[in-house]
Order: structure tokens, then sequence, then C-alpha cells
């Protein structure tokens, strides 16, 4: 209840998000985002579970059934060094929400993200300021711009350290 009061998943991707999109929620833990998302999307839209931990899926899938959503996402177990969707899944929204900098290769990660990003599609880039310095950051967003993602800026309000990209 507390955490909704300071990262409410709506007013951090519901302006990214309508009905019938493709969404993806990469390291979705026990699906605190993903629910919401799957709400906006409405029943012509996905939503993308994705995580490295089954238990996580297992929870999130037991959300979703429980609030009858289960038919509009999809659960996703990645493998440690790759997201793994296929290539054909062209997302409108991508969320990666305080999960970068936990992978094993941020900048591998990062460019697997961009091939499954429609062309007009967004990409919401949270960071902890407790686990990512401003620097690091920086870092960051100076590497993504390399991989051919166009800054769109950095929204206020999104739980942490921010950007959103779109495709260049």
């Amino acid at each position: 209840m507390f955490r909704r009061l300071l990262q409410n998943p709506v007013k951090i991707v519901g302006e990214y998000l309508k009905e019938g999109d493709l969404a993806i929620d990469l390291g979705c833990g026990p699906g605190y985002f993903s629910i919401d998302m799957a709400k906006l999307v409405g029943r012509s839209g996905k939503v993308f579970a994705v995580d490295l931990q089954k238990e996580m899926l297992e929870k999130t899938r037991q959300k979703a059934k429980d609030r009858n959503l289960e038919d509009r996402m999809v659960f996703h177990h990645c493998p440690q060094d790759r997201i793994g969707l296929s290539a054909d899944i062209k997302a409108d929204f991508i969320l990666a929400f305080y999960m970068v900098h936990e992978t094993p290769d941020p900048e591998k990660f990062l460019s697997e993200v961009k091939t499954l990003l429609k062309p007009q599609g967004k990409f919401l880039l949270v960071e902890p300021t407790f686990h990512v310095s401003k620097k690091q950051f920086l870092e960051m967003a100076r590497n993504v711009e390399q991989l051919g993602f166009k800054s769109l800026g950095s929204p206020s309000k999104k739980g942490g350290r921010s950007l959103l990209l779109a495709a260049a």
C-alpha cells in the first residue's frame, strides 16, 4: 500500500499505454507493474511479463488469474544472459524499472531491448537513486544513445533516475 504512494504504476506508465498496445515489463518481479499495465492495454492488448525467477512469474500469473487478466498476459522466463523474446515481437512500450543495473551486461541487454521496440515505441528506463549514482546514470544515458536510442527526456516523478527513450 505504501509503495503505491511513492511508485504508483498508473502514474508511472499510464501516459505511455493505451487500449490495444503491446507492452513488455522487463524484470517484472511479482507483477507490481505488469498487472496495471494489463488493465491499461485492455482486452485487445498484450503484456509480456518477463523475469529471470520462475517464482516471480508464478506470483504474477496468480495475480493476473485472480483479476481475470491472464488472457492479456504472456509470462516469459528469460535466461540469465538475455531477454530471449522472439525478434518478431515489436512493443509499443517497454518498461525496465530498477533492473538494468542488475543485468550482467547492460549494453547487450539494452541492445536487445532496442530490437523489441516498434519504431514509434517508447522505452522507460528507471533506476534507483540508492543503487545507481548520477554519474553512473549519465554514463548509461550516453550508452543508450550510442546504441541508437533517442532520448525523449527524463520524466519526473517516475520513482528514481529515469529516461524515456525511442528507437532513433
